[in-house]
């Protein structure tokens, strides 16, 4: 473990995703974990609670990623450190857990968005080692993640947890298997975690995005597909990791004080049940 102390142009008229993540005052000062942080959705969300004055651990397995964002942060005048840790590996997690603590002090905010592995897979050839492979990176992370904090949050009365599913966990998708039961055990871990934590001050929501654009998606598909898929949602484009950053914001934030079990849909209109 190693510590250190996106769109594309489409040639189609969709509406453009959001510029500017919103500013919470309550924010300022708390400090936050972001699992998954190397790129993308983390990234994208480190970037966004630094703005509002946290100071941010950015976790994940690519080192020089990882670097990358902690060192953007901190040119804009942020608080980051990173830390290289596989959050399937409970050591890995206890160790990466010390180290913010020892750093930054208790933490407020957890965001376990590690995992994401979403490739399609026909189930008839499905093997039982993807399948736990999918379940470790996307389930047993957000487990392992948030167990390691929970003592400092419940020894303080406060936190808030934000977990990371997926639309494949709400309705039949092109995913694999593996990777839909994983998110759905996310969202069942979590309002597990929203009823038992409750009284003691700790709040624990989901978030379950959509197509959100990311360096896979840009390598696989054309500009003319990403409009197409774009289009095919009923807000006319396809999701930007900012988006969901700003859910996070505001689920970490006190304006969600009385939220707490939660999935939140960001798909666009895909979902609405």
């Amino acid at each position: 473990m190693s510590e250190n102390p996106d769109q594309v142009t489409t040639g189609h008229a969709l509406p453009p995703p959001p510029a500017i993540a919103a500013i919470y005052p309550d924010l300022a000062g708390k400090v936050a974990v972001v699992t998954g942080g190397s790129r993308g959705i983390g990234a994208a969300t480190a970037a966004a609670l630094a703005a509002n004055g946290v100071a941010v651990a950015v976790v994940g397995r690519d080192t020089e990623a990882l670097a990358g964002v902690g060192g953007s942060i901190d040119h804009g005048g942020g608080r980051a450190m990173w830390v290289a840790a596989d959050c399937t590996v409970a050591s890995e997690v206890d160790r990466m857990a010390a180290t913010v603590t020892a750093r930054f002090g208790p933490v407020d905010t957890v965001a376990a968005f590690a995992g994401g592995n979403g490739m399609p897979v026909p189930t008839e050839k499905e093997s039982a080692e993807h399948w736990r492979e999918i379940l470790d990176d996307d389930l047993t992370s957000a487990f392992l993640t948030v167990r390691a904090f929970l003592p400092q949050m419940t020894e303080r009365g406060r936190g808030a947890i934000i977990t990371m599913s997926s639309s494949a966990a709400r309705q039949a998708a092109q995913s694999a298997a593996a990777y839909a039961a994983a998110k759905a055990g996310v969202i069942a871990f979590t309002r597990h975690l929203a009823g038992e934590f409750a009284g003691r001050g700790i709040r624990a929501n989901c978030v379950a995005p959509s197509a959100i654009e990311n360096e896979r998606m840009r390598t696989w598909m054309t500009d003319e597909q990403l409009g197409n898929l774009g289009s095919s949602f009923p807000l006319g484009r396809i999701g930007q990791p900012a988006d969901v950053a700003a859910a996070t914001l505001f689920l970490a934030s006190e304006a969600s004080a009385w939220i707490t079990g939660t999935t939140l849909d960001i798909a666009g209109g895909r979902i609405m049940l």
